[in-house]
């Protein structure tokens, strides 16, 4: 029976064979300093996963690079290349943040990508005083609770070729947007773009954004796992979280620092059902399939599969 799905899928296995002859470049520590709470990052994910995946990605680079270097020679001048911007979307918890990293520190390691640069969406969230005033600070991650039209204008620098482009930065300590703090992009090879909504379109209204923030990316990744799994991921990160991010007394969540297990987990419980939940069901998990590729989770947090869209 023909197969009329838009991606090519790959068990394990199958993309491991996809690594050919690429050189492993990280260290056993380097990888453990990558992972995220509650992940366990082994040699062999990377190995099988992440060489391939970023094996494929350089190709695309290089191919970009070059038809920037025809363009030059048809107009007999030289530019400056512009970053490759690659797109990472996914649920809370999911291990979105983890992929980036991964994929930072390896095609770094690549001769003709060596400036990789991560923004994450969060520091493209509205203050939490404008949160409040909106009467939106349950719905934080919502795509009403980012200034998306700033988004929109720093990735237009960044495309554009500016030497130096200022994105906001946000902190978890704090929960909130650090006034006056900024993060100088100074035109890499290649700028991740990582967050639950950049794959978002705009809902159908009167005002909304005529260019969507995947309208700048060359390629996009959303990170997938089954909704009982990352519910679970979740809980068990916030239990985590007391004894380490949640205990610094400056932390927002330290409240929270000394709570039992069973009410650490019926607090992330709650807050999954009410925000979480309802943020992946309604705007994250319907735009997986706008991704160029999507990366399957398993229960163990590990990546069983790869989608990748046909061209």
């Amino acid at each position: 029976m023909p197969n009329f799905s838009p991606y090519r899928y790959f068990s394990k296995k199958e993309w491991a064979n996809l690594r050919f002859n690429t050189p492993m470049t990280l260290t056993q520590a380097e990888i453990e300093e990558l992972q995220g709470v509650n992940e366990k990052l082994s040699v062999e994910e990377i190995t099988t996963i992440y060489l391939p995946l970023t094996r494929l990605l350089n190709l695309y680079v290089n191919s970009s690079q070059m038809l920037h270097a025809v363009t030059d020679t048809f107009f007999g001048n030289t530019t400056r290349k512009v970053p490759y911007v690659i797109g990472v979307a996914g649920s809370v918890a999911v291990g979105k943040s983890t992929t980036a990293r991964i994929i930072q520190a390896l095609l770094s390691r690549w001769p003709n990508t060596p400036s990789v640069e991560i923004i994450t969406t969060d520091g493209f969230l509205y203050p939490n005083e404008v949160l409040n005033a909106k009467g939106i600070m349950d719905k934080k991650g919502f795509p009403e609770s980012y200034n998306t039209k700033e988004l929109i204008k720093v990735l237009s620098r960044i495309k554009a070729g500016h030497p130096r482009v200022k994105a906001p930065v946000y902190s978890h300590l704090y929960y909130d947007i650090i006034p006056g703090q900024y993060t100088v992009i100074k035109q890499p090879d290649i700028v991740i773009v990582e967050g639950i909504n950049v794959l978002q379109t705009p809902k159908q209204e009167a005002h909304s954004h005529s260019v969507y923030v995947s309208d700048f990316f060359d390629i996009s990744i959303y990170v997938d796992a089954d909704d009982r799994d990352i519910y679970e991921w979740y809980v068990e990160r916030f239990k985590t979280l007391r004894k380490t991010a949640f205990a610094n007394p400056e932390s927002y969540f330290h409240r929270y620092a000394n709570l039992t297990d069973e009410e650490a987990s019926m607090i992330a419980t709650d807050i999954w059902n009410r925000i979480n939940k309802i943020n992946l069901d309604q705007n994250i998990a319907p735009t997986r399939n706008r991704a160029n590729i999507i990366l399957e989770k398993g229960a163990d947090h590990s990546i069983s599969s790869v989608r990748l869209r046909k061209i």
